[in-house]
């Protein structure tokens, strides 16, 4: 997110959220001097641990760029909701802090429109690939080799060390789906930051199991893959071309991933059959015993 330092939409926001906010809201008496029932400005400053001065030319729009810890602070004193502290950030020229991840956890309202969508293979996965939720098209498209279950569900994974997971590709698409898939994980990596665990974890893992893709994670190359044209093979089908979709949750962590085939399409004819098909005899007697689960859709 790019934004540009906006001098008089920021004081006013300050300036207001100063004086909507009670003394008694932070600890503080009234007094019986007081003209107005907002904090004043050297309150205000005291509880942000700044100068009264610097707060001053916030407010008057004559300040240089704030910093972000001194953001933080402001946030924190003037007790602003996760929206306001973001709408802050962004008025102040800055990229607002990572909001609260969801994990493994999905909403019941998220389910609840995975269930609505009967017509299109639809799926629920966290930043780092871990496939969580899908409906039933998605279970008739993609078979027993898309799995929620753990630990075979993380879809950058799977790509990377069971060969059974290509074979539902293209092999002429195998290397693009690869570094697409590198990609995507190199952009959620740095929202979490230095320091996650989880996310260095699945690094190291796939490094030290993929030569090709410690390869490809060495390029530093990042992209989200938004929308994409893709192709799947199909045990009863054959080819089946979707178009691709991700949707951001109201977590970051988590996405929405949805699949159409091109309206008019054998696609769309393919995908009225395995409606009717369902998933039971999708893809469960073509994948070997042992090899458990974990088809990505990158």
């Amino acid at each position: 997110m790019r934004t540009e330092l906006n001098r008089r939409e920021l004081a006013d926001f300050l300036r207001r959220s100063r004086e909507r906010l009670r003394p008694g809201d932070v600890g503080l008496a009234a007094g019986p001097r007081r003209r107005t029932p907002g904090l004043r400005r050297e309150e205000l400053a005291l509880l942000a641990g700044m100068s009264a001065d610097y707060l001053m030319r916030l407010e008057q729009a004559r300040s240089p760029q704030p910093s972000t810890q001194l953001l933080g602070a402001l946030a924190r004193a003037l007790r602003l909701t996760e929206d306001e502290r973001d709408h802050l950030y962004v008025l102040a020229g800055h990229r607002p802090p990572e909001g609260r991840r969801a994990g493994s956890h999905v909403r019941p309202g998220l389910l609840h429109l995975l269930d609505q969508l009967t017509g299109t293979p639809a799926q629920i996965v966290g930043d780092l690939g871990d496939l969580l939720a899908q409906n039933a098209m998605s279970e008739a498209v993609f078979g027993c080799v898309c799995t929620v279950e753990e630990p075979d569900r993380n879809i950058v994974w799977r790509w990377f060390t069971d060969p059974f997971v290509r074979e539902a590709f293209p092999e002429e698409e195998h290397e693009e789906q690869g570094r697409l898939a590198v990609a995507d994980l190199r952009t959620a990596v740095a929202r979490r930051g230095s320091g996650d665990a989880e996310a260095e974890a699945l690094v190291a893992r796939l490094r030290a199991a993929s030569d090709e893709f410690a390869a490809l994670w060495d390029r530093h190359e990042a992209a989200v893959r938004r929308r994409s044209r893709m192709r799947v093979r199909h045990p009863e089908v054959g080819l089946v071309v979707f178009d691709y979709e991700m949707l951001l949750s109201p977590a970051e962590d988590q996405r929405l991933r949805i699949f159409t085939p091109p309206p008019g399409t054998a696609s769309a004819e393919a995908l009225d059959l395995l409606r009717v098909v369902g998933p039971a005899t999708a893809h469960r007697s073509h994948r070997p015993p042992t090899a458990g689960g974990g088809l990505k859709t990158v």
